[in-house]
Formats: structure tokens, C-alpha cells, sequence
């Protein structure tokens, strides 16, 4: 059996909750909520990242959030509200599955990614000297 990347995201992004840029919005401003930027760093310098997010790059993704793991990192708890974001949600919507598979209950993705987020006039911070 073949398949493409686009058939994979089109199956994650139905086997995930998909939120809009005012859902996640709302959700950072309510209870407690890890907020993971998946992209790579040079994609944090140069286009912002959310106030906030949490960022792990998406391969060590599953060695940080699995508990088990002698990599894991205490931000990622799987019984929290976890909610991921790429550039444009494909990464996002891959990972969001992944943390399923995991065993995470509260996942979801910023359908549309950092891209929509900025789209609608949304907040991005950058590192020192960066912009």
C-alpha cells in the first residue's frame, strides 16, 4: 500500500481535534494549557512563535512527551490540555495523532498553523534581536 504526505495529513486532521486561531486564543486565556511549536528552530528566528508555546522541534517530539522515555521533559504531562501548531498545520495535525497513539487525551492542533494565527492579526514574539 502507497500513500503520500498529503493523504497522511488528510487522515490525521480527521482523526485530531482542529481548532481555529479564536479557539486557541481562548484556550490560552482560560485554564492551564501547554501550547507546543513544532517547528525548527530557524523557523521560530525568523516568523515569531506564540507567546508562550512550548518549543519542541517535531522529531523529538515523541522521546520528550513519552513519559517513559529517558528523554521526557516535564512540560509534557498526558493528561493535560496539549494543543500543537506548525507553519500551516500539517506537522501539527501529524503530531496531534502521534500524542494520541501516546496516550494523550487532551490533544488538539492549530488548524492552519502559525501562518493563520498571524493571518488574523494574532501575537508573535521573537528572541532577543530577532525580528
Amino acid at each position: 500500500m502507497s500513500g503520500s504526505v498529503r493523504q497522511l495529513v488528510t487522515r490525521a486532521r480527521d482523526e485530531v481535534r482542529n481548532l481555529s486561531v479564536p479557539e486557541v486564543a481562548d484556550a490560552l486565556e482560560g485554564d492551564a494549557v501547554a501550547l507546543v511549536d513544532l517547528r525548527e528552530p530557524d523557523e521560530v528566528r525568523r516568523e515569531g512563535a506564540i507567546p508562550g508555546a512550548i518549543q519542541a522541534p517535531r522529531g523529538m517530539l515523541e522521546f520528550w512527551a513519552d513519559p517513559a522515555s529517558p528523554y521526557h521533559r516535564e512540560e509534557f504531562v498526558p493528561s493535560a490540555r496539549t494543543i500543537l501548531y506548525c507553519a500551516s498545520g500539517g506537522r501539527s495535525a501529524l503530531a496531534a495523532q502521534t500524542l494520541q497513539v501516546l496516550g494523550y487525551t487532551d490533544v488538539a492542533h492549530l488548524d492552519g498553523g502559525l501562518a493563520a494565527w498571524k493571518e488574523q492579526g494574532r501575537p508573535v514574539t521573537f528572541a532577543a534581536g530577532r525580528r
